[in-house]
């Protein structure tokens, strides 16, 4: 039976950025739970307004491009490319804690990847002969504790390279889970409900979009943002009296 490489596409794309992904996403809600709890969002008019200030100015859209870079790195074999992004994102984090999470959903990714490659064939990877040379060279758990994490975009980019996922896509699929994720973790510490999580995904569509393509189109010198609140609502959130998630 022939299979459309499109659909193929489609269905790695759907498995990488389903909510059962392995990787812990579903346990951080990046200040969202603060912001919630101080008053800052308390209806969906309020929750679209934040998601969409952070798709426009925010750190979400350069992580997208870091991670087309790491998709392009990784389609080129090129490990050196791979390892300077990854410790630029490290190093431009603005809190102990986004860090910290983005390392720890690297690591799961990371993990994932090497297991689903043991069960490769001709159209799951298209790029073989990296598995090994990255397995070596990308950090491990222990590694995490010592300051030598694996970021989430960069594996996230990595996995969709030797998926057979275009770079396209990746950064659609990239800026959606994130933006699913927090919807999520605002319907659970929000008193609104899925649907209404749901009609805020569907509001925010065109905004999804617009942030992939900016991550598409942008530059390297064009890698800046404005994030100071998510930061701010981050490292308040390590500190709050009673929480549902991790910082």
């Amino acid at each position: 039976m022939i299979i459309n490489s499109d659909s193929w596409q489609l269905l790695r794309l759907l498995q990488l950025t389903s909510p059962a992904l392995p990787v812990g996403a579903y346990s951080y809600s990046e200040g969202i739970e603060y912001l919630c709890s101080t008053g800052s969002i308390q209806t969906e008019a309020n929750l679209c307004d934040w998601l969409r200030r952070e798709m426009s100015f925010g750190f979400i859209t350069n992580e997208a491009a870091i991670a087309i870079r790491a998709h392009q790195a990784t389609m080129s074999d090129d490990m050196a490319t791979l390892n300077y992004w990854n410790n630029w994102l490290s190093a431009t984090r603005e809190t102990e804690e986004v860090r910290l999470a983005s390392w720890q959903m690297g690591q799961s990714l990371m993990k994932l990847w090497w297991q689903l490659s043991e069960h490769q064939d001709d159209r799951s990877f298209i790029n073989k002969s990296i598995n090994k040379s990255i397995s070596e060279l990308l950090p491990t758990a222990k590694d995490n504790a010592q300051g030598k994490g694996c970021n989430y975009a960069i594996a996230f980019g990595l996995a969709a390279a030797s998926l057979g996922i275009d770079p396209s896509n990746t950064a659609v699929g990239y800026i959606y889970s994130w933006l699913s994720n927090l919807v999520s973790a605002a319907v659970r510490a929000v008193p609104f409900g899925q649907t209404t999580g749901q009609q805020v995904i569907f509001r925010l569509s065109t905004d999804i979009l617009n942030s992939s393509q900016l991550a598409l189109n942008r530059l390297d010198k064009e890698l800046e943002w404005c994030g100071w609140g998510m930061s701010l609502a981050c490292a308040n959130h390590e500190t709050q009296y009673s929480r549902l998630f991790r910082s």
